[in-house]
């Protein structure tokens, strides 16, 4: 097999990996500086829902498009370093493998936070519609 990418592919590839990892550093940054310091420039503006624990879930910004888009920005990532396979199926295992795997584990994860925070986990998942890809899943 020929190892040349045409330069519109590499550009894909690129553009592919450099959203996830926006979406993933971007989201998971946000997620972190809120939790060392919530009055913060950064996240000072950010909508959460108040739960009876006294927690704050974040309802706006990243987290407001789905309850785990970092894990899109991962997946992503990950769909890129399998896309220089082409048209070839078995190149994008580890893409599906680790779909399957952030599924599962949004699974687990939801089920966790519905016992932690009862009924405000109900309220968070009707302001948060998505799970990891927003306007999909």
């Amino acid at each position: 097999h020929t190892p040349y990418i045409p330069n519109p592919c590499l550009a894909t590839i690129f553009l592919v990996k450099v959203i996830g990892y926006i979406i993933f550093r971007g989201a998971n940054g946000q997620k972190d500086q809120f939790r060392r310091d919530p009055s913060h420039p950064s996240v000072a503006h950010l909508k959460t829902l108040k739960t009876e624990s006294g927690r704050q879930l974040i309802i706006s910004g990243w987290w407001g498009t789905a309850r785990h888009i970092n894990y899109f920005g991962d997946w992503l990532m990950g769909m890129a370093w399998c896309m220089p396979c082409g048209a070839n199926v078995v190149g994008y295992f580890y893409a599906v493998y680790f779909g399957i795997l952030l599924i599962h584990r949004d699974g687990r994860d939801g089920h966790a936070c519905k016992l932690k925070y009862g009924k405000d986990w109900d309220k968070y998942c009707s302001f948060v519609k998505y799970r990891i890809v927003p306007g999909i899943y």
